[in-house]
């Protein structure tokens, strides 16, 4: 059996790009992605499942049609599925992001910041 430890660090160290997840690891059908996010995203729903944002470094925002949410550094905020979001940020920010393989960063929307899908780094 080969034990590996994940660095965030290391693994965020090797992309710029922003609005691009990035896979680090799966976990049974799920997998955890690292992102930096800066500026505005897209409106978009995910109709099949939850989408959970973990902040490691930064601020982020999440609107929604009816308020806004804050995810500072260590918090975790879930935004259910078939909810539609738009998150951003005012400055670079890095996330992990936990959901299922082979979602789709920008739901059924489509735009210029759908990234490709299951880039591993």
């Amino acid at each position: 059996m080969n034990y590996q430890i994940i660095n965030l660090n290391e693994k965020l160290s090797k992309f710029n790009e922003h609005w691009s997840p990035k896979v680090i690891g799966e976990m049974n059908d799920y997998q955890f992605k690292l992102v930096k996010i800066d500026g505005d995203f897209v409106w978009h729903v995910h109709q099949d499942t939850d989408e959970v944002f973990i902040v490691l470094e930064g601020e982020m925002f999440i609107d929604f049609r009816d308020g806004q949410v804050k995810i500072s550094p260590g918090e975790i905020f879930i935004v259910p599925r078939g909810v539609e979001h738009k998150t951003f940020a005012n400055q670079e920010c890095h996330i992990m992001l936990v959901e299922p393989r082979g979602v789709v960063n920008t739901g059924e929307t489509e735009s210029e910041l759908t990234a490709v899908n299951d880039i591993w780094i």
